[in-house]
């Protein structure tokens, strides 16, 4: 991002802000710095934050672009945050929360009717299907459809290969697909939107990914255990279990070791594996 455009963002920022400021005059006692975001506040400065800054971190709060205990570019905490997310930063951090990217609350939305039905599995998988033809990659092959209350997790395989390519949401009520935020976008080497096709660093292996996976859910999230693990470019998505069944889902970097849980699934109902 040039200098330019960084320039034009603040200054949106800016205008966005006091247009809050106005609408919202309580006290704004926040005591937080667009470069660090140390402090608290009723409602949080829009570029300091609680406890989470632009550039990290940690505390909980909420915020425009990082904050809430996770900053725009790292950062661990709960929190929520339209682009640092809560409890894991854009480029990367810990822990669960929600935020623009890390959260699937645009993907799953009701269709207007308050009596809307949701989609089967069946009809799931069938959408996931239709959007993998359109993308003219024999390739790439289903591997299976997970159902949380929230959504419908997508796993697509190579078959060439055997690696994992993308990650796909499918909405319960439209059946829409859509690429997966989170990992799936910032960590995939080869299909992400912020690495595609960039060499993939492997300096943690699949062990290493469990270690790193099951010390975060030691601290995060007691009495969860993980499961299986998926090898995509880039990171290691991993099952997270609790009394033998799926609880979640988590994410760990290839290359550096850091762990994204999926906080956007919701609780589990179903899986059907499909090959």
């Amino acid at each position: 991002m040039n200098n330019k455009t960084i320039m034009v963002v603040a200054a949106i920022i800016v205008v966005l802000g006091a247009g809050y400021a106005v609408a919202r005059p309580e006290s704004t006692d926040s005591r937080g710095s667009m470069m660090d975001g140390f402090g608290s506040g009723i409602w949080n400065r829009m570029m300091g934050y609680s406890n989470g800054g632009m550039m990290g971190g940690n505390g909980p709060g909420n915020g425009m672009m990082g904050y809430g205990n996770g900053g725009m570019m790292g950062g661990n905490g709960p929190g929520n945050g339209m682009m640092g997310y809560s409890n894991g930063g854009m480029m990367g951090g810990n822990g669960a929360g929600n935020g623009y990217c890390g959260s699937a609350t645009g993907y799953t939305d009701r269709v207007d009717g308050v009596n809307a039905t949701p989609i089967t599995i069946g009809e799931a998988k069938e959408s996931v299907q239709q959007y993998l033809a359109t993308t003219g990659n024999p390739d790439l092959k289903l591997s299976e459809i997970i159902e949380f209350d929230t959504d419908f997790y997508a796993g697509v395989k190579e078959q060439s290969t055997g690696i994992y390519a993308f990650e796909l949401l499918v909405n319960k009520y439209t059946g829409a697909v859509f690429p997966e935020m989170g990992p799936n976008m910032m960590w995939n080497t080869k299909y992400g939107h912020m690495n595609r096709n960039t060499p993939a660093q492997t300096s943690i292996n699949e062990e290493r990914a469990l270690t790193n996976a099951q010390d975060y859910l030691d601290k995060a999230l007691p009495g969860t255990k993980v499961g299986d693990s998926d090898a995509f470019y880039g990171y290691y998505t991993i099952e997270v279990q609790k009394d033998h069944k799926i609880y979640g889902m988590l994410s760990v970097n290839s290359n550096t070791g850091a762990v994204w849980y999926h906080n956007w699934h919701g609780d589990f109902v179903k899986i059907l594996e499909v090959g």
